[in-house]
């Protein structure tokens, strides 16, 4: 017996195959995501480039600390501008030490600063040409870019291919830490200087591309002043000059800083080489600039006295639960001068997040998300489970869940991103719904699948009927010779001629199929071969290459709000479309509807509408407007429940064809003894007529087969009708009862069985409690579309 024998047999003929569990699909995904992530062929450069950095900071530091002690050295710091101060007097006014009783400074910047960019063109030919009222400070700047080299051909390939003018917005990550002491230095040192670095975000919204600096500089707690420099990501900060950009009475004490965090870092890349911890830190790009900047800095102050900011700022790094939150947040202003390109960022409107305070943020965030995840969760499983049966799966819209899972897979890679950029504690609590929306998404990718199993038959068209084979023409008769005489006798005539000629069987002999060569299959044809045959094979191989794609659509933020418009415009319109198509309702529970729609919503107006979310996306206007078409849509799909699935269609619109199981057929032949319309092929019982039929319908009264179909649809009871009105409109009370009797009976009759397309009949009732269980005819095993 043959598979498809033995899958008849045991009923397992036509089942969709059992789907797989979430977990290979989770540990194949992340499997997936560490092969994105993972870099080990360039460890051996990115060692070879520690080595090189550590060489690099060794003789750093070797000739600073021969200049500190005035002995010989080739290192020489540069004299400071004199028009820096009348500049920095100008665009940053600085509040000097204030009162500690009443007001005081932020002591520690650790965190995220964002800010607006104003460009202003300082280059010697530029301010030749232009006025005081563009310029106020024209005469002071024309001082301090006086000894440039105005070269524009340097100059240009100094600024390389970025668009200086483009960007709107700027973004500072720093991190901020007490100076470690030199034997020189004092105590009070800790008290007045802090060091920072970070990195300098610009943003070209234009091309969704950002320029990266890195910064080294000092913080002076006592005045709020920040001074420090920066260069491209390709080129290292010589923290050495940093004393030559402070004032002057505080270049002492920044000079004798540098020494012990050159050592420090020295000491922490011995650490790393000889732990074997290689993190690659290469640019793969080459180099947007190559413009050098000097940032300079004034926090303002707020009115808060001294004590309070002290232990506000106990209370950040170690919290004990006490409340110190302060009436206003950090905000700052800020220049970036780059004399060698002639360029002068003037930031404003800046605004600092502790970093504490975003971990906060975050872990709040994640905890929000991951209720909504769980929610969402609990609620597809309880709608998959009360639509497992096929007659639930043909109500549902496959691409409904296919897109939702394409949500939760754009999702669950950026929260894997995120968490990664978020390097510390934050990352922990965005495991929790990084790990949700991925079990979200394989279940309802898998939960698609299975619906295009269940439904692919619909569509598909109906089979050809088999060619029969013409019967073999029979042989021409005879030719009657006239001239021999004719038998008139009955006996039969012996004459070759007369006898009839029987055709000659040929035979043909059977055919057997050719054997097949052996070939040795390819790995390239095996895997075609099973992406085509194996639904499973074809699914993850989309989910790697649609991972693939979501990865690079992220990392794009005009992508990313594409896309979410996109998908979020068409969550409920493919499942409205369907049951429009189908004439039948969605099937879909109040409660998923509400709880998906009022979930996903939240994750979406979050990042596009809250202002100060944990990500800083600028607001925009049109998540109100796509939150509204969402909650439209989940609107119509209830009422469909109630008022018909095209309802708000015109009646010519909301016609559904659909496949009618109930036909006329004609009526048994009154003489045979069983008077049924046949055998289900279900329950194997006869189909039987309505009784009060066979009483009143008699041999002369009773319709002929090709009277049955008009007699079914009501032409006969027009044309009785019709005579009676011709005859004086007197009306037979007994005809009139016999008519009405008759329509019901008809009625009734063919409600009892249902006759598939597949020509089998069934009784109705059976064929429902069938259609319950498959959706294919349990005789010949072809699909049936909904009772």
């Amino acid at each position: 017996m043959d598979n498809v024998a033995r899958e008849q047999e045991s009923g397992l003929f036509g089942r969709p195959p059992q789907q797989r569990g979430p977990l290979p699909s989770i540990l194949f995904i992340m499997l997936m995501l560490l092969l994105f992530t993972s870099h080990n062929g360039e460890e051996f450069l990115a060692r070879h480039q520690y080595q090189e950095a550590l060489q690099k900071l060794t003789y750093q530091k070797s000739n600073f600390t021969a200049w500190l002690n005035g002995s010989g050295t080739n290192f020489t710091l540069p004299e400071q501008n004199v028009s820096v101060l009348p500049l920095l007097n100008t665009l940053l006014p600085s509040n000097g030490s204030v009162d500690p009783a009443q007001s005081s400074y932020y002591p520690n910047i650790t965190g995220f600063i964002h800010g607006d960019l104003h460009l202003y063109n300082i280059t010697p030919s530029y301010l030749a040409n232009t006025t005081e009222d563009a310029y106020p400070w024209k005469h002071i700047i024309q001082g301090y870019v006086k000894d440039v080299n105005e070269n524009m051909t340097e100059i240009s390939e100094k600024m390389g291919a970025w668009n200086w003018s483009a960007p709107q917005k700027v973004a500072f990550s720093v991190v901020e830490k007490l100076p470690l002491l030199s034997a020189n230095s004092s105590s009070n040192t800790t008290e007045n200087i802090a060091l920072i670095h970070g990195r300098i975000e610009f943003s070209d919204a234009s091309i969704s591309e950002d320029l990266r600096l890195e910064f080294e500089g000092v913080h002076f707690l006592k005045n709020g002043t920040i001074y420090g420099l920066a260069e491209p990501s390709n080129r290292a900060v010589d923290i050495r000059l940093l004393p030559s950009i402070v004032p002057e009475d505080m270049k002492n004490e920044t000079a004798l800083l540098i020494e012990p965090e050159l050592s420090s870092r020295i000491d922490r890349f011995k650490n790393l080489i000889d732990a074997g911890i290689i993190e690659d830190s290469l640019e793969d790009l080459p180099p947007k600039t190559a413009c050098p900047f000097t940032l300079y800095a004034q926090i303002n102050s707020v009115d808060v006295p001294a004590h309070v900011m002290k232990e506000h700022e106990a209370e950040i790094q170690r919290p004990t639960g006490i409340d110190t939150h302060l009436p206003t947040r950090l905000a700052m202003k800020s220049i970036l001068i780059s004399k060698e390109c002639g360029i002068l960022y003037e930031v404003s409107n800046m605004e600092g997040l502790r970093s504490r305070t975003f971990f906060r943020k975050v872990t709040t965030y994640a905890g929000t998300a991951t209720i909504a995840y769980l929610t969402i969760l609990i609620l597809f499983t309880r709608q998959m489970a009360r639509s497992s049966t096929p007659s639930g799966i043909s109500r549902v819209s496959r691409y409904t869940f296919l897109v939702q899972s394409t949500i939760d897979s754009v999702s669950f890679a950026g929260h894997v991103t995120f968490a990664v950029l978020a390097e510390g504690r934050p990352s922990l609590s965005l495991i929790a719904p990084s790990f949700l929306a991925c079990v979200v998404f394989l279940y309802e990718a898998q939960f698609s699948m299975s619906i295009y199993q269940i439904q692919l038959p619909e569509d598909a068209p109906p089979p050809r009927p088999l060619a029969v084979p013409s019967p073999p023409r029979p042989p021409p008769p005879a030719a009657v010779d006239t001239d021999s005489p004719v038998n008139t006798s009955n006996e039969p005539s012996s004459s070759p001629s007369a006898s009839p000629v029987t055709p000659t069987p040929v035979a043909t002999p059977p055919t057997t199929p050719a054997p097949t060569a052996t070939q040795n299959i390819t790995f390239w044809a095996f895997f075609w071969q099973q992406i085509r045959t194996d639904p499973q094979a074809r699914l993850y191989v989309i989910l790697f290459v649609f991972l693939s794609t979501i990865v690079r659509i992220i990392l794009s933020p005009t992508l990313t709000l594409l896309f979410v418009a996109i998908t979020y415009s068409c969550i409920w319109l493919p499942q409205i479309w369907r049951s429009i198509r189908r004439g039948r309702n969605s099937g879909l529970t109040m409660e998923y509807l509400v709880g998906v729609t009022v979930c996903r919503l939240y994750l979406m107006l979050y990042f596009l509408a809250c202002p100060r979310n944990v990500l800083d996306v600028e607001p925009r206007d049109w998540s109100y407007h796509l939150a509204a078409f969402v909650c439209f849509q989940a609107l119509i799909l209830m009422l469909q429940e109630y008022f018909g699935p095209a309802f708000f269609l015109p009646k010519k619109f909301s016609t559904v064809n659909t496949y009618n199981y109930h036909p006329p057929l004609p009526l048994p032949d009154e003489e045979s003894p069983e008077k049924s319309l046949g055998d289900c092929a279900i329950c194997m019982d006869a189909i039987l007529l309505d009784p009060s039929i066979r009483q009143i319908h008699d041999t002369s009264s009773l319709p002929s087969s090709d009277d049955w179909d008009a007699k079914a649809s009501g032409a006969e009871e027009t044309r009785k009708s019709a005579s009676v009105r011709g005859s004086g409109g007197v009306i037979d009370p007994v005809g009139l009862f016999g008519a009405v009797q008759r329509g019901v009976g008809s009625a009734v009759t063919r409600k009892s069985y249902s006759l598939a397309p597949c020509h089998h009949l069934f009784h109705t009732e059976c064929l429902e409690r069938w259609l319950a269980i498959k959706n294919i005819c349990p005789q010949c095993r072809r699909p049936l579309p909904p009772l």
